[in-house]
């Protein structure tokens, strides 16, 4: 298959990455459709696609004509059956738990046709972790995206049974899609740029766990210094601490190292009680007017 064989995108998994790398995809000129089992993912992923347009027409990226096409070419399916039949390529981002993700991959090798190349939007495992789970190791490499509203980086990583021929059209439909590869040479957990954010993440979540210094004060001295418009918190709020505690949790429960325990519970108790971020509208900040956005927040005012 080469790119121009690739018409339909297949996106497993509805949330806020499903949505950004879907609809670029359809923004691109794809047909694409969204595939989730969690209650109502899809009705939520629908609305905010919509809202997601809006920003794009705003920054003038998308005229009022050109956002209704693209979300036109987008289709909501509970059915696996029908949302793979016909797919020729598919981005998976469900939660990061490598066992999971090749189950899901395992369901659609057996739905999807033999000629569809899967990719997995993982953000700290690498894609040998669960390659022979998803019955076509060949076809299959990571593809991760970054928040497609402010950034087109995007990193490819094969793992070692990835074929060239599947790494070249993942690369083409990168940019086909406007996107910016970073081809990796090798498996690396947290590819580049993750790997760099989640010392970062770590870090800043061990000042607060073992109350070094409070969160505020904490991304005041990171963005003071480094002059960024948020934190590390900031971050995690954007990235959703829902994300951020499975990631860390996984990590707390495959090596059972002291200081990730205590970060995985840190970050857990914000989750229990639903405060998720952004798109909770209430984290470690509240939304949408956090504190670290006004006036005077590095100052302490």
């Amino acid at each position: 298959m080469n790119i121009d064989d690739v018409r339909r995108v297949l996106i497993i998994g509805a949330g806020n990455m499903g949505q950004q790398i879907g609809f670029q995809c359809a923004v691109s000129g794809y047909d694409v459709i969204f595939y989730d089992v969690g209650q109502g993912a899809l009705e939520k992923a629908k609305d905010r696609i919509g809202k997601l347009a809006k920003t794009y027409m705003a920054a003038g990226r998308l005229t009022e004509e050109s956002a209704h096409a693209s979300l036109k070419r987008i289709k909501m399916l509970y059915d696996a059956q029908e949302a793979g039949e016909n797919s020729d390529f598919v981005s998976e981002s469900v939660p990061e738990d490598p066992e999971l993700k090749g189950r899901v991959f395992a369901q659609f090798n057996k739905i999807c046709p033999a000629h569809t190349v899967f990719t997995t939007n993982t953000s700290s495992l690498i894609p040998s972790m669960f390659a022979e789970a998803t019955g076509r190791p060949d076809k299959f490499a990571a593809f991760h995206f970054h928040d497609v509203r402010v950034t087109n980086i995007v990193d490819i990583m094969p793992h070692p049974g990835t074929s060239e021929e599947t790494t070249g059209l993942i690369k083409a439909f990168a940019e086909r899609i406007g996107q910016a590869p970073i081809m990796l040479k090798k498996e690396n957990f947290g590819y580049v740029f993750n790997a760099m954010l989640m010392e970062l993440l770590k870090s800043a979540q061990t000042l607060a766990a073992n109350n070094v210094a409070t969160i505020e004060d904490i991304d005041r001295a990171w963005m003071g210094v480094m002059r960024t418009v948020a934190g590390p918190f900031g971050i995690m709020d954007s990235i959703g601490i829902d994300t951020a505690w499975k990631v860390t949790d996984y990590w707390a429960n495959t090596t059972k190292d002291p200081q990730f325990l205590a970060n995985a519970a840190f970050l857990k108790q914000y989750v229990e009680k639903g405060f998720l971020g952004v798109k909770s509208g209430k984290g470690f900040y509240n939304y949408p007017e956090p504190a670290f956005g006004k006036p005077g927040f590095i100052e302490g005012n």
